[in-house]
């Protein structure tokens, strides 16, 4: 191998300590064979390292189902104001379960709700963040005649009424003496003559001032050069006292005239000064500035315009000193002044963009203290403690660490004695951290999660350690943290078969970046640089600046020197590699040779990224499939080549119709396999009527009659037969199947299996599935469809083998537990659904398992889960229908 890295200029470090002996070499093709079982020791301990799981600032409740149904009962009672902070809440605890989708739903929820403009802003603003780079898709949208639902510009002051206090502000005459209507200011050298009665009518000082009894109320003139306002300012107030308007002031005189209408107490000027900067801040530099006036003066029209522009520019603002500081040194009065009753949800988003960008910063740090004194309940002051006590803990700050960790755990936040071991740990008490958490896991208070034995198994050895470490993973199988272990003792004692199946147990499921990086090092040692390559280029196309060793090492630069000792392929031979892996349904292996195409073939490369975003879609990689689909709509060929994309690009985001009017303009220009399939997918999806089924047949008809490749073909031809299967045309359907299994469309088989059951032929259907389950490389759903045409006793050893193969499919759990209820072991159904509940917030299992507590007479227990699975779907037709019904049984 010629060299690791192409040049110091990469500043690289600790590179020795990185290699393994067995494959660093100058030269390509000269491998050390001396000495095997050094060289294989060495480069394992070199390369095989699992780091310690990180404690994450997460709120975790140990029972995040009655905390969710707690969520939904103060819903349906709480004041509108109350709203906004329990979807919060509810967000954070989807945050915590890992649930994407429904965190998302929350913070929408959140922002629809909203009773303040303060909140709008709050929430309208994390929405953007959480949509970054989606700027294309409203884009889109607009060149189809619709507007995306926009979270963007608020005018504040249009929205924030005024105060009543303000808008009713009247003072009359209090003075016996016959006064002059007239009274002269001096400002300087200058006089302006203003309205007695109309200036009186300002505030209460001026009112005593011009008709009270101070010595100016006998006066006709009055010098006010000292009050810091000038003639200039002075003739706009006395202007506003006449007409109620500031028209054509300048930005610098309405801050003179602001400042001296709260000094003044002139609430209306204030308001109306108020009101007219805000329309002035427009830019960040703007905010900046104008925001000091508006903590300054409480001028709450002006502060919430001014956060509007920072928190629209997340995250870049927060790169910014200046903006920085603004929010770090607010007290509780400038907060409120700033963000009215969003104060709490301000600093939770600016905690999380902040640890997003550095978790150790002193931003970072900053945010999560004002978030603690924004709190207001004991959940929103039990999570602050737990975040800052992770940065606190990141920052190798111990001491205030264990603090706020231990003020989190008094306030109910279990999870938090993670931190505290560790913490124990550090300080070399291991038995103390042990002890901490088996008094959690054997105090009865709770029910033990897989987390509390993956943390415990720290801080022992041998078999407790791997006893700990099955427990969390019976426990809660999504946990990578124990597979990685495992692997990597099992490595360690050149047990290469055990260690791969351990690690492919998770990556089977769960494309977890760090398992394919530890594979790849498995890889690496037992120099298979073919398949090595393969895991670091699937990794590359998850996240192109994945950086592997603890971030030391660009993924990239690991490509490049691994490359050198792989075979080059020509653009032929990909097709074919990629040809065999999509057939034998490798998934992983599919986007390795399509990362290679990109890197070194010709091949056009708009049909490569969107073939990468069907896999990615395919491996539960949302967000990494719509950035392939945003560089296939860069790198299209084509105008309809790029219709198409854009069409996909709609459809993935849920704008259907939009998509299915891409796919038509496509058309209209070439009649082309991948507009034709769009354009049928799309109609099948978004109409109900099943007389569009003839119109779907047509297109995908068409769309087979114009040129692609077989992969796409075969696709095509699948979905062609479950539309006929769908019509009752079974034999036009096998027809479907049969030709594209002979163009190796391994998948198939399922439908071709559904066909036989459908003509009553239980056995070809079973034999149908076998077949898949020997072609596929990812067969879990092999094995729960064939389930389906097998008797009992083979259907719950096939779902058995699903919840191994992927323990995030909830069918195996639903019919186990259906099964054990129908065999009047209630208790045994119970305790199967709640096995997957446990680690995953699924409606289904949350359903399933409120029926069963109805039928065993537990109505608390229906009542709970009816209410937090209806927190995951608040408008479930069949939930809303159950939780009436146990709710009318409530005692």
């Amino acid at each position: 191998m010629r060299t690791f890295f192409p040049s110091e200029s990469c500043k690289e470090t600790q590179l020795n300590a990185l290699n393994p002996q067995s494959w660093l070499q100058v030269e390509r093709g000269k491998l050390s064979k001396s000495s095997p079982q050094y060289s294989f020791s060495s480069s394992i301990e070199s390369l095989i390292k699992v780091a310690e799981p990180s404690i994450l600032p997460l709120f975790k409740p140990v029972d995040y189902v009655e905390v969710l149904s707690q969520i939904h009962e103060e819903l349906e009672s709480c004041a509108p104001e109350e709203r906004p902070n329990l979807y919060l809440l509810k967000f954070q605890v989807f945050r915590g379960l890992g649930e994407n989708k429904l965190m998302r739903r929350s913070l929408r929820a959140a922002w629809q709700k909203a009773t303040s403009v303060h909140e709008k802003i709050v929430f309208g603003a994390w929405l953007k963040y959480e949509k970054q780079g989606e700027e294309l898709i409203a884009d889109l949208l607009a060149t189809c005649g619709k507007c995306l639902e926009e979270f963007g510009h608020i005018d504040v002051a249009s929205v924030l009424p005024e105060d009543t206090d303000v808008s009713s502000s009247q003072y009359v005459l209090t003075s016996d003496i016959k006064l002059s209507s007239s009274v002269i200011f001096r400002v300087g050298d200058e006089n302006i003559v203003c309205d007695r009665r109309k200036m009186a009518r300002l505030s209460a000082p001026f009112q005593a001032m011009l008709n009270g009894c101070f010595t100016e109320s006998a006066r006709e003139d009055i010098d006010l050069s000292e009050n810091n306002i000038s003639a200039s300012g002075l003739r706009a107030i006395n202007e506003f006292s006449m007409t109620g308007n500031l028209d054509e002031v300048s930005p610098n005189l309405l801050l003179e005239i602001l400042v001296f209408a709260n000094r003044f107490c002139c609430e209306r000027l204030k308001d109306a000064c108020d009101r007219k900067l805000a329309a002035f801040v427009s830019s960040r530099d703007d905010a900046v500035e104008l925001m000091e006036y508006a903590l300054e003066e409480n001028s709450r029209v002006l502060a919430a315009s001014c956060l509007q522009v920072f928190l629209h520019e997340l995250p870049d603002c927060l790169n910014d000193a200046r903006v920085v500081q603004i929010f770090s040194l607010a007290n509780r009065q400038q907060r409120l002044i700033m963000a009215g009753p969003a104060s709490f949800s301000l600093y939770c988003l600016l905690s999380e963009v902040s640890m997003n960008l550095d978790p150790q910063s002193d931003k970072a740090a900053c945010f999560l203290e004002r978030l603690l004194e924004s709190a207001e309940t004991e959940r929103q002051r039990l999570l602050a403690f737990h975040q800052l006590g992770c940065v606190r803990l990141l920052r190798k700050e111990y001491g205030e660490a264990e603090r706020l960790f231990d003020a989190a755990v008094k306030a109910g936040h279990i999870y938090s004695v993670a931190g505290l071991a560790r913490l124990a740990y550090l300080k070399g008490q291991k038995s103390g951290a042990y002890d901490k958490l088996s008094s959690i896991i054997s105090s009865g208070s709770c029910k033990p999660l897989g987390w509390m034995h993956q943390e415990r198994s720290l801080y022992s050895e041998g078999d407790k350690r791997w006893e700990d470490l099955k427990k969390a993973t019976e426990l809660d199988p999504t946990l990578p943290y124990p597979y990685m272990y495992r692997a990597a003792s099992l490595m360690r004692k050149q047990d290469v078969q055990g260690a791969l199946a351990e690690i492919n147990r998770i990556i089977g499921f769960k494309l977890a970046l760090e398992c394919l990086e530890l594979r790849f090092c498995f890889y690496l040692v037992l120099e298979d640089y073919q398949l090595a390559i393969c895991d670091v280029q699937a990794i590359l196309t998850l996240s192109p600046e994945y950086r592997m060793f603890e971030g030391r090492v660009a993924a990239s630069q690991l490509r490049t020197l691994v490359r050198e000792h792989v075979e080059s392929w020509t653009t032929a031979d990909c097709w074919m590699q990629l040809y065999d892996r999509w057939s034998s349904v490798d998934d992983i292996g599919s986007l390795s040779v399509i990362y290679q195409m990109l890197v070194e073939s010709d091949a056009p490369k708009g049909v490569l990224y969107f073939r990468q975003s069907l896999l990615l879609l395919r491996l539960n990689c949302p967000e990494a499939a719509m950035r392939s689909l945003h560089l296939a709509r860069q790198h299209a060929s084509s105008e309809y080549e790029r219709l198409v994309y854009e069409g996909w690009i709609l459809y993935d985001t849920g704008h259907c119709d939009e998509g299915l009017r891409k796919a038509e303009e496509s058309i209209k220009i070439t009649r082309s396999f991948e507009a034709f399939f769009l354009k049928a997918y799309a109609l099948a999806d978004s109409s109900q009527d099943t007389s569009c089924s003839s119109t779907v047949v047509s297109l995908l008809e068409n769309a087979l009659k114009c040129p692609s490749d077989r992969l796409r073909k075969g696709q095509a031809l699948n979905n062609l037969g479950s539309i006929y299967v769908d019509c009752g045309k079974l034999e036009l359907a096998a027809d479907c199947y049969i030709n594209a299994l002979k163009i190796r469309h391994t998948r198939a088989h399922q439908g071709l299996a559904r066909v036989h059951f459908l003509k009553n032929d239980k056995v070809a259907a079973y034999n149908e599935m076998s077949q898949l389950i020997e072609k596929a490389r990812n067969n879990a759903s092999a094995y729960e469809k064939r389930s389906e045409y097998s008797d009992r006793e083979l259907a719950m050893a096939d779902l058995e083998m699903v919840t191994r193969l992927d323990p995030l499919r909830v069918y195996p759990y639903r019919y186990r537990a259906a099964v054990l209820m129908d065999s009047q072991k209630e208790d045994e159904a119970i305790a199967e659904v709640s096995r997957a509940i446990a680690f995953k917030a699924d409606l289904h299992l949350l359903h399933l398992r409120a029926a069963f507590h109805e039928h065993v007479g537990n109505v608390m227990g229906a009542l709970r889960d009816c209410r937090a699975a209806l927190c995951v779907d608040p408008h479930h037709p069949e939930m809303l229908e159950l939780h009436s019904r146990v709710n009318s049984h409530e005692p």
